[in-house]
């Protein structure tokens, strides 16, 4: 049977692998329990006999994403499975692929994307085993932005895109942030990725404007904050982020303000929550607080100590202490 977990961040979430079956009966719960419901999709293995799959989608109110594995499979949706006018638009991370859809096709490699027509019969050709992410949204949503939609579908968007490239990054939230806990916040998401799917094919004029305001904005957002997560322990200057990322350290400073902080307190409260965790974790118990403060990028341990108490109301060896004794 799929696994449905409770909404994780506002998003239900559903598991499936055919490793839980018998060889023979993989194709078939497959397509019954994951392909006909869940992606309204069949499929037809190069090696029914040796068919594998492996899968975790997220379901919203107008947005689903799904990440996948699979061996090599054709994947196509008929009439008899359309129920409903959406599109989905898919990426495959790691091998050559292939769609077709109103009598034309685009041969894609790894890291291209695509967008399919739900409503419409389409077909996806996967010649090797390979891993990939595909989200659908409401038609309706994107329709309005992209001058000439039905000229989008079944065409190449190259890995190389930065629109593309942004609209990824984006979506590793899901499943790993509590970022649409609320309706309100989940159709925030949902606006945010229509933007970068429309940047990604090409908005019209207008549409641009509102993306770069509001979607784009959120994402390259999104995309800083990770990689400030990443490299707590190296200088996070404003000036080095700005460049890493293009963009001025003027703009860098207005998206923090905007978000309702700055990049010093945003850096300040990642180096003090990472020495919390670090100080909370029993493997870490050997290790000094003044080497945590360190690993958490402070190189002043007063100056640690000072922050530290002051956000959490206690001191780190009060933390370390609290750990040690199962508190």
């Amino acid at each position: 049977m799929t696994d449905v977990a409770l909404p994780i961040g506002g998003f239900a979430r559903f598991d499936f692998s055919t490793d839980r079956y018998p060889a023979r009966q993989r194709v078939a719960a497959w397509r019954e329990e994951f392909g006909h419901t869940l992606l309204r999709i069949d499929l037809a293995p190069r090696s029914p006999e040796l068919f594998r799959a492996k899968a975790t989608a997220y379901r919203g109110a107008n947005f689903g994403l799904l990440r996948a594995s699979t061996s090599a499979v054709n994947q196509k949706n008929s009439r008899e499975l359309i129920i409903k006018d959406d599109v989905t638009f898919g990426v495959i991370t790691n091998a050559r692929w292939s769609a077709s859809q109103f009598g034309r096709s685009a041969d894609l490699q790894a890291g291209d994307g695509a967008m399919m027509n739900n409503g419409e019969v389409g077909a996806i050709t996967l010649p090797h085993a390979c891993r990939y992410l595909a989200f659908t949204l409401a038609q309706s949503a994107i329709r309005p932005l992209v001058p000439d939609l039905d000229a989008q579908f079944a065409r190449r968007v190259p890995s190389s895109s930065p629109a593309l490239r942004m609209l990824m990054r984006y979506l590793q939230m899901v499943g790993s942030e509590p970022i649409v806990a609320t309706p309100e916040l989940q159709a925030a998401f949902t606006d945010h990725v229509c933007d970068l799917v429309a940047l990604t094919l090409g908005a019209t004029r207008d549409a641009t404007e509102i993306a770069k305001g509001r979607g784009l904005r959120a994402a390259r957002l999104h995309a800083i904050k990770a990689d400030i997560a990443r490299g707590l322990q190296v200088d996070m200057s404003g000036k080095g982020i700005a460049a890493a990322h293009g963009i001025s350290e003027r703009y860098l400073q207005r998206l923090f303000e905007e978000d309702g902080t700055t990049l010093t307190t945003f850096v300040l409260d990642a180096r003090l929550e990472l020495a919390h965790r670090l100080l909370s974790d029993p493997a870490q118990a050997v290790r000094s607080v003044s080497a945590i403060a360190v690993d958490a990028g402070f190189n002043d341990i007063s100056y640690f100590n000072r922050r530290f108490r002051s956000r959490y109301g206690c001191t780190p060896s009060d933390v370390r202490r609290a750990s040690r004794n199962g508190a």
